[in-house]
């Protein structure tokens, strides 16, 4: 006989009983759904369509709005790229019948001023979310584009902060000597934007670095075996990766591979078990602050998580 056994008192068994009924209703509250807008410049090359679709029907995010955001420094973008954006949201809404998610319009323009919002219905529809959550039920907002929209939230109303979480995908950053590089895209779109986020001492961000995210690349031949033929979101996605041209490099000219950037973010949202985040100074001259970094990625988890998400999407399930 095992001598614990004759240790159990009726306290210490009440106890243990108590512990059974309460730890299912913990597990059920760590699983309550987030709630997320995504802005993003959708028009803008081929990985955000990817990243907004594998956020819709996921168990782990209550989507509340997508956003559209420009991509004017893009040699591709016409005068109203917000627009063009927008154009996209609309279509994958419709192909997935989802026309109930709101998709409020984006600035145009970026920042002129680290003072003065872009005011947008998209930069009034974070603020009006986040006036409806708390610091202890907190609106995320994943920024796959330049920071513009939720900038501007910030500066319209700055009490909406503590009610913030802000997952920004951004910035070359290196852990080793904690270096960052802001000669990147989605930074250069708007460099005001993303220095009213990192010097709100307060806003609780994190950013999926392009170095980190970088590593999460899709093949075409096993896009199209997922793709191919399926009709409805899936012929829309494949078709985006084949006839978009990536005017930024001259390297695998029949796109065989694309780099997902905005699908690392989202997955290691709705999978934090697959991703590493560690805690950063600020970049020099920048309010001195920690932001949360995503320093590695669960590749392969990652890749199989997303095709299995857009099977699911494809059959309705």
């Amino acid at each position: 006989m095992n001598p614990y056994a004759l240790s159990i008192t009726w306290p210490r068994l009440l106890l243990m009983l108590a512990l059974v009924t309460f730890l299912p209703g913990c597990a059920q509250e760590a699983a309550k759904p987030i709630p997320l807008i995504i802005d993003a410049d959708t028009a803008n090359e081929v990985d955000d369509l990817f990243a907004i679709v594998r956020a819709i029907d996921a168990p782990a995010f209550s989507l509340l709005g997508v956003s559209s955001a420009q991509f004017h420094t893009s040699p591709l973008a016409s005068g109203n790229s917000v627009q063009e954006s927008q154009q996209v949201n609309e279509k994958i809404m419709a192909l997935l019948r989802k026309r109930q998610i709101p998709l409020p319009l984006g600035s145009n323009t970026p920042l002129r001023s680290v003072e003065v919002p872009q005011n947008s219905p998209a930069s009034d529809f974070i603020v009006a979310q986040a006036r409806r959550h708390s610091p202890e039920n907190p609106l995320h907002v994943v920024v796959l584009g330049p920071c513009t929209n939720v900038a501007s939230a910030i500066l319209q109303d700055p009490a909406i902060i503590p009610h913030l979480k802000v997952h920004y995908l951004g910035f070359w950053h290196d852990p080793a000597t904690n270096d960052y590089n802001k000669e990147e895209f989605n930074t250069g779109n708007d460099p005001l934007a993303v220095e009213v986020l990192l010097n709100q001492r307060d806003l609780d961000l994190s950013v999926m670095t392009a170095t980190t995210s970088q590593h999460l690349i899709f093949e075409k031949t096993v896009a199209s075996s997922h793709l191919k033929g399926k009709g409805g979101i899936a012929d829309y996605l494949l078709a985006r990766w084949e006839t978009y041209e990536r005017w930024w490099t001259r390297e695998d000219p029949e796109k065989a591979k694309w780099v997902m950037w905005d699908v690392a973010l989202i997955e290691a949202l709705a999978h934090p078990e697959w991703t590493e985040v560690h805690p950063f100074l600020a970049p020099p001259g920048n309010t001195p602050r920690t932001l949360n970094i995503h320093t590695r990625i669960e590749v392969g988890k990652m890749k199989a998580d997303f095709w299995k998400h857009l099977e699911k999407l494809i059959h309705g399930e």
